[in-house]
């Protein structure tokens, strides 16, 4: 008989920063309250693990916000999978509606947890790990001499 985690995501880690930390960090939360749209492609880059390009993710979220005028109906999805990445306490519908309340206050947390987890958010996903492979020889190993017998 194989038993189940009773863990659930209201059981997982506390995120790294609270929610209204807005302000330890100005420079992004400057940028996010006027452009909201760079912060969470930042964000949307590294929680898609490069399969979405910051580039890609920002202008979805301006064209959504254009013709519904509530961008947070895109960027709450990527709070949610990003908490679900890293096992962080909340749920589905709170996610929700911090980014409907205070979007500049939910980016920018979802921002900071991803800088406090090692990642350099602007580089985005592939920049990151560029970084994290640096010194690492890629490629097949070097023999040196040949056989010897």
């Amino acid at each position: 008989m194989e038993v189940e985690s009773s863990k659930t995501q209201a059981d997982g880690e506390y995120w790294s920063t609270g929610f209204c930390d807005c302000f330890s960090d100005c420079s992004n939360c400057c940028i996010t309250f006027w452009c909201p749209c760079i912060t969470f492609g930042q964000i949307a880059e590294i929680v898609d693990r490069g399969s979405t390009s910051c580039g890609t993710a920002g202008a979805i979220y301006v064209l959504i916000a254009a013709l519904v005028g509530c961008g947070c109906i895109y960027s709450c999805f990527y709070r949610i999978k990003m908490r679900r990445q890293y096992n962080l306490k909340g749920s589905d519908c709170g996610d929700c509606l911090k980014h409907f309340f205070c979007e500049v206050c939910a980016l920018t947390q979802a921002y900071r947890e991803l800088n406090n987890r090692g990642f350099d958010v602007p580089l985005g996903w592939h920049g990151n790990v560029e970084r994290q492979n640096a010194g690492v020889a890629m490629g097949a190993p070097v023999v040196e001499g040949g056989m010897m017998r």
